[in-house]
């Protein structure tokens, strides 16, 4: 299942094309378009600003009954407080319904012409309203603003940031194995043995630093860095002709490497 973005008679292009550039920015893609004004058109392929694949996929239709047809959850924003009593969410409560909705069922957050808004026919089709929460002097919000305003906190509420930072996390470093670990302990012992440190019983001191560098040390590169370290120390203390350099070097280049790789978009 999935949100889409629901864009109702928009007047100005400039604004679809920022929405689809928020979308993007969030994880969303369902763009759909209900009689626009102009589309496609330059000024929304600029304002989207490399978020081109979203536009591309837009789709319009000629009313929102068509636009939401399918989907078993529909909220449209309004400025406007209505005579009629519905149910009015705002940003935080959209959201979390959104979450829990778009599980079962295909959902739709609707945001109207810029000028007047969603109509009351337009509403009716809606389960609920949403009122994002701002100065009253000043109620008037960008149809744009509005989409990212709730693009984000969908996007904090369903936890999808989260979870690509932990794929991200996950595709930068190889995971340490225990053997790794063990090497790691084995050099340490080693190291801290040519020092005062181990001077005295070292077994519950040295059960101590393991169980303390388990809670840590995750990753092949993070065992890498500290051999490094063990390395240089072997080297100032005159008990190894090894250069200290290029083992952490190694480590700190090949976590820098995969970063880059998986990093390699224009920051806006």
């Amino acid at each position: 299942m999935s949100v889409r973005i629901v864009m109702v008679e928009t007047t100005h292009p400039g604004n679809i094309g920022a929405t689809a550039r928020v979308m993007a920015n969030m994880g969303l893609t369902q763009l759909c378009l209900v009689s626009p004004r102009s589309f496609p058109d330059p000024a929304a392929t600029a304002r989207a600003a490399g978020a081109d694949d979203i536009l591309e996929q837009a789709k319009v239709f000629d009313s929102l009954e068509e636009a939401v047809s399918d989907c078993g959850c529909v909220i449209g924003a309004t400025a406007r407080r209505r005579s009629l009593a519905w149910p009015l969410l705002d940003a935080e409560q959209a959201a979390a319904r959104l979450v829990v909705e778009q599980q079962v069922t295909n959902c739709a957050l609707i945001f109207g012409p810029e000028a007047c808004g969603l109509s009351n026919a337009h509403l009716d089709l809606c389960h609920a309203h949403l009122r994002i929460d701002v100065n009253e002097a000043f109620p008037s919000l960008n149809v744009a603003t509005a989409v990212a305003v709730m693009a984000y906190e969908f996007r904090k509420q369903s936890g999808l940031g989260a979870l690509e930072s932990a794929v991200q996390s996950a595709e930068e470093e190889t995971p340490m194995t225990m053997g790794e670990f063990d090497q790691l302990m084995t050099h340490m012992e080693i190291v801290l043995s040519k020092t005062a440190f181990l001077s005295g019983p070292k077994t519950k001191l040295l059960r101590k630093i393991r169980r303390l560098l388990l809670q840590g040390v995750k990753s092949t590169q993070e065992v890498n860095i500290l051999r490094g370290v063990l390395t240089s120390l072997e080297y100032a203390l005159g008990v190894s002709d090894k250069q200290p350099q290029k083992r952490a070097q190694r480590g700190v280049q090949n976590t820098a490497k995969n970063s880059a790789k998986n990093n390699s978009t224009t920051p806006t």
